[in-house]
């Protein structure tokens, strides 16, 4: 039964999930077991990662990271913001995907709010690569919002994967359902250029990408499987109670939220900079991945994840193989450093690319 119940440790006031509780069901699976059935045909949104507790080395540099990017992180807040209100206005409902656009989906709306007294409806919903956008979700949406148009919120970009998969869900519901969507995706990092609404286009660290659901209202990623997920159903996730005591969720938003009056006026400067510019949304990004496939002997790209956020996400919960570093020295990869030495993973030099690093996943179909 589909409907907005209380979920994850963000206030409702900031964040409604319109996702279907699965807390309590044995979903996770060990990394190299999951890894494995992922390259024999499963599906990644079938089963999820495990979730730990972060380290006190590592929370520390989390801490560090957040003070030394929190305005930074707050500019390109407000320039993203600034942009869905000159172009929506007071109408627009935000839709972040889950789950590293629902940070970014909560800070914009907040900003809205400090600086122009808009309260925008925020939710989050999934989006699967390979399975689209949860349809059911954004016809409740629709529904609960006609005739106001929706804003796409995610963290960044990095191949450009879901971008497409947006396109693709959006085209498809226009068919079926007659009624258009903006596919365009708000994100504060495009390296990929996957998007003409953008922070920037430099592969910059948001420090919400070095965790997982502790900074995400400790939602788990979301969840397809037939065995739980009805065809009424939304897609599912999982809310993880038994990390709140070391749930950074709030703090995040706190700390970068609190920044906010110092960036009015340069975002809005930024931002009516950037709507008049000639953006050309050409996915560049993917061909350096396909270099890459080629010079490593790659042959699935998905196994290829380009950009400071998605090479965080495979030393977290994937197999990594290898990580490329554009630049040793930049403070974007410290944490890349910090956990590939923890987790064993060679570390090259691959200055030929405009992401800031690349993480490459093991090979282990068969």
């Amino acid at each position: 039964m589909m409907s907005e119940t209380a979920f994850g440790s963000y206030s409702s006031e900031d964040v409604l999930f319109l996702l279907k509780d699965l807390t309590g069901i044995n979903l996770e699976g060990h990394s190299a077991v999951r890894e494995k059935q992922i390259q024999n045909g499963g599906h990644y949104s079938e089963t999820l990662p495990i979730e730990g507790k972060p380290s006190k080395e590592y929370m520390d540099f989390f801490w560090d990271l957040l003070d030394s990017y929190k305005y930074e992180s707050a500019l390109l807040t407000g320039i993203v913001a600034e942009q869905i209100y000159k172009t929506k206005g007071k109408n627009a409902v935000l839709v972040s995907l889950a789950r590293a656009g629902t940070p970014v989906g909560v800070l914009i709306k907040r900003y809205l709010l400090d600086k122009y007294g808009v309260n925008l409806p925020h939710y989050s919903i999934s989006i699967i690569r390979g399975r689209g956008v949860d349809e059911n979700a954004i016809l409740h949406i629709q529904r609960t919002h006609p005739g106001m148009p929706i804003q796409f919120i995610d963290g960044w970009t990095g191949k450009g994967a879901i971008s497409r998969e947006l396109q693709k869900s959006c085209q498809e519901i226009h068919e079926k359902h007659g009624f258009m969507l903006d596919d365009n995706i708000a994100v504060l990092a495009d390296p990929g250029h996957c998007s003409s609404l953008y922070g920037t286009q430099e592969d910059f660290l948001l420090p919400s990408a070095c965790l997982n659901s502790t900074v995400s209202g400790l939602v788990s990623r979301t969840v397809l499987n037939k065995d739980f997920i009805g065809v009424d159903d939304f897609h599912g996730a999982k809310f993880y109670r038994e990390f709140m005591d070391f749930d950074v969720s709030n703090d995040f938003i706190r700390v970068i939220s609190g920044e906010f009056s110092r960036v009015f006026e340069l975002a809005e400067k930024e931002a009516d900079n950037r709507l008049s510019e000639e953006k050309q949304v050409d996915f560049s990004g993917l061909d350096i991945v396909k270099r890459i496939s080629t010079e490593f002997d790659i042959e699935n790209i998905n196994l290829i994840k380009p950009g400071v956020g998605e090479t965080t996400r495979v030393l977290l919960r994937r197999v990594p193989w290898k990580v490329l570093v554009k630049d040793f020295d930049s403070p974007y990869v410290k944490h890349i450093l910090m956990l590939a030495k923890e987790k064993k993973v060679e570390v090259l030099h691959y200055p030929e690319m405009d992401y800031a690093c690349c993480g490459l996943i093991k090979q282990l179909k068969g």
